[in-house]
């Protein structure tokens, strides 16, 4: 198996604190990195973490979320059915730049002499805090203090204070802020997964400067979108000063110049917003930004900097998740759950890209990760937030019928990758083939429904998705003319590296379970609301016998297993391949996918991610802890974790069979997968998916949470080395909150209502405010205490 090599900063620049995340020495090593690690954002606005000053920089990146352009995917060979549009997130014009002359010199960090440099991002505050002092060879001395903020109240708006005081003599200074149009490379690293478009695809159409504001309105040349940016400011000194707004065809900037005098502050506060849409509206959109800059300075910096504060408190009273003692851990531990909260705070009408919005990486698409390793943590902490992304899912539905008519299915077929809800994946076999995306959906549509009761959703928007993907899964499949089973042929799973097989055991159970929740919510909304029921029916052309089909295609789904060792298989043929050599592969040529034909990789026994593994943990009452044990112990030795999705599943599988230094081991690389940079390509941003997995090792992992049906069982397995654990979950309205150590265990509920849990094998009926603590008890679980896939003639069999 591969072995994931955790690439630590030094500690002495990046020190341990529960609560920031600090450097204290610039080193351009680190920079790309650092980019991405300290961006800012609010889930529709995100700013990397480069410097004030623009330079240097390695990715400068400004994302607004859903602003893309589109482009032609160009093949050598056409086929049907064949993606057509390409859709990239555009790097959008640059508004973070504040560059600093003293004397007339600029301030440039790579090459100025420093007196102490402090930068970090401040996960209460929710602000980038930079502090240094430039030590000039002509004995002048100037503090630099700037604080960057992206609000997370205010969906349009980011700003930056920079503070400059002489410290040696007298001296002019001048301070040019500006909004910039940059130019980016098609792929600057060489990495097929990063692609990048920046203000070359972008064709200017407003330019407007008023005293200290600059505002510029822009259109996409391809995709017909439309931006507007722009920006103010305010300055506060005793010093005199005057100030000049000006623009031209790439660039817009205020410039002050002032009169510096030796111990008197300079304070600049800088203004920014951002307005996108899909419809051609560009002046329209200059005078919203022009609205909320007005606001933004009639109530001032603090104002924003308190807004922020109190979000960030709201946001880590539903969401912390406490150790004891163990201070790199819950570092290591906010920090993933604030760049969650960075990622999804204000995405409301657009969905959660791979890498938020601090990095180009993935083009700013959105893929499944949303749904199986997002949704969890935000259903639980932020359900109103889950509703949204789960609502934007459905907004695609025309597009996802589209798409199947395009492969040759009924129903609908979400897009694995998308922007624009079109499917921009240019290679079908580890993109198209993934059908598995449609019961992904359904599945955190279902958790959500169970765990926030909110069955209005379901039958507002959960049961046309329920028919139309139903429908492709009965489209899709077929009966078997020897055994009769259900069978579904020309499919990948969540392993990349076995692409387009038959009977992908994730796919099958995903799909099986798709169809049943099709038939339950479908049937009891014709009994419980006729009226709402003859309006899905009247939508969807939605016949009875169709339900019929669901069942049976449900009821009678193959699933691969092997008897002689006693494993399912992730698909027929997956055995009948040649183990890949493992021991001959040097750690430089991981990931496989960057090294090798993608032909070499499919012929090969090797698995990218946890593919049955996943299947386990997402559907774990379906196996037997026996099974769980065996299948794990065979698919981890054939994982290479080339896919950064991987490590907090098989955390999560590992603690629950017993294996737990795995479980420790696999959780941490989960967590450090950014921090750590464990998969060798932080810079192109963070990875978060990952970051909702590494929540997920904790609370279904050490914490040994299920949530089958909604019904909610703990079986903790904390680590000595975490000491304990601490965190609250929302459940139907209601706040569990568990604080477990290694030997015990206590739960209080929150609220007017009574709530039943089940602690290891005892039901535990809580009343509110009332803590009960029970014992940890280490023991393996007994088989028979689940129901179980079973083997029969090769198919798996619900017993």
């Amino acid at each position: 198996m591969g072995d994931l090599h955790r690439r630590h900063p030094p500690q002495d620049i990046y020190p341990r604190e529960p609560w920031r995340l600090v450097e204290t020495h610039f080193d351009e090593r680190y920079l790309a990195a650092a980019e991405s690690l300290f961006a800012t954002a609010n889930g529709y606005l995100g700013m990397r973490g480069t410097c004030d000053e623009g330079q240097p920089v390695v990715h400068n990146g400004t994302y607004v979320n859903g602003f893309h352009e589109t482009w032609p995917i160009v093949y050598g060979e056409e086929a049907y059915g064949f993606a057509k549009l390409g859709q990239t997130i555009v790097d959008v014009p640059d508004a973070k730049i504040i560059r600093l002359y003293v004397d007339d010199e600029p301030f440039f960090l790579p090459t100025a002499t420093l007196e102490g440099f402090e930068r970090a991002l401040d996960l209460q505050a929710g602000t980038l805090d930079r502090e240094l002092v430039w030590a000039h060879s002509s004995g002048q001395r100037v503090s630099i203090r700037s604080r960057r903020l992206v609000s997370l109240e205010h969906r349009h708006l980011a700003a930056i204070e920079y503070e400059v005081t002489l410290l040696a003599s007298d001296a002019p200074v001048v301070i040019v802020s500006e909004v910039v149009d940059s130019e980016r490379s098609a792929r600057p690293n060489g990495d097929p997964r990063t692609r990048q478009f920046g203000c070359e695809v972008l064709d200017t159409e407003v330019t407007r400067t008023a005293e200290a504001r600059v505002v510029r309105g822009y259109v996409t040349r391809s995709s017909g979108m439309t931006l507007s940016c722009a920006i103010d400011h305010e300055v506060r000194t005793d010093c005199s000063f005057n100030v000049k707004a000006s623009a031209d065809e790439a660039a817009g900037r205020v410039v002050y110049s002032i009169d510096g005098t030796v111990g008197t502050r300079i304070r600049l506060i800088k203004y920014i917003t951002y307005h996108s849409s899909r419809r051609r509206q560009v002046e329209e959109l200059c005078q919203r930004a022009e609205r909320v800059l007005d606001r933004a300075v009639e109530k001032g910096f603090q104002d924003l900097l308190d807004s922020q504060k109190r979000f960030l408190d709201d946001f880590w009273n539903c969401s912390d998740v406490e150790v004891r003692d163990n201070p790199e851990w819950q570092q290591t531990i906010r920090f993933n759950l604030f760049q969650m909260c960075q990622a999804t705070a204000r995405a409301e009408g657009v969905g959660v890209p791979a890498k938020g919005l601090t990095g180009p990486g993935y083009e700013g698409h959105y893929f499944w990760d949303t749904e199986i390793y997002v949704l969890p943590f935000l259903t639980y902490t932020k359900p109103r937030i889950a509703q949204n992304l789960l609502r934007q899912r459905h907004a695609f539905l025309d597009e996802a019928r589209a798409r199947a008519r395009e492969v040759n299915q009924r129903g609908a077929l979400f897009p694995w990758r998308t922007i624009n809800g079109n499917e921009a994946s240019a290679y079908y076999a580890a993109g198209t083939a993934q059908y598995h995306i449609n019961a992904d959906i359904v599945y955190a549509l279902r958790k959500y429904v169970d765990l926030t009761g909110d069955r209005e959703f379901l039958k507002e928007v959960g049961a046309e998705i329920l028919v139309e993907t139903a429908r492709l899964w009965v489209d899709l499949g077929f009966f078997g003319r020897h055994d009769g089973k259900f069978r579904i042929n020309g499919v990948t799973g969540p392993d990349e590296y076995n692409t387009v097989v038959n009977n992908n055991l994730y796919t099958n159970l995903m799909a099986r379970e798709n169809l049943w929740y099709a038939v339950e919510t479908i049937r009891a909304l014709a009994e419980s609301d006729p009226q709402r029921f003859g309006s899905l029916v009247r939508d969807t052309g939605l016949r009875q016998e169709e339900i019929d089909d669901w069942r049976q295609a449900a009821d009678r789904m193959y699933l691969p297993y092997d008897e002689r060792d006693g494993v399912h298989l992730q698909d027929d043929s997956f055995k009948d391949k040649q183990d890949w050599d493992f021991a001959s592969t040097p750690a430089e040529k991981y990931p496989l996918l960057l090294h090798y034909h993608p032909l070499v990789i499919y012929r090969y026994r090797v698995v990218k991610q946890a593919d049955v593994v996943l299947a386990m943990f997402l559907l774990g009452h379906e196996f037997s802890h026996d099974q769980k044990r065996r299948n794990f112990v065979y698919y981890d030795r054939l994982t290479t974790r080339d896919s950064s999705l991987s490590c907090s599943i098989e955390s999560i599988i590992a603690a629950e069979v017993g294996e737990m230094d795995k479980a420790f081991s696999y959780s941490i690389d989960a967590g450090l997968m950014d921090l750590a940079d464990v998969a060798g390509n932080v810079q192109d941003g963070c990875h978060i998916a990952s970051m909702g997995g590494f929540w997920m090792t904790l609370i279904y992992g050490f914490a040994g949470m299920r949530d089958t049906d909604g019904r909610l069982s703990f079986a903790p397995k904390v680590p000595e080395k975490l000491g304990g654990l601490r965190f609250p979950l929302e459940i139907r309205g209601q706040r569990l909150e568990v604080d477990l150590t290694p030997t015990s265990a206590t739960y209080v509920v929150r609220g007017e209502a009574a709530l039943r849990i089940a602690h290891e094998d005892e039901l535990v009926e809580l009343e509110p405010d009332v803590p009960v603590t029970r014992a940890v008890r280490r023991r393996p679980q007994v088989d028979g205490e689940a129901s179980t896939v079973t083997a029969s003639s090769g198919a798996g069999t619900v017993t």
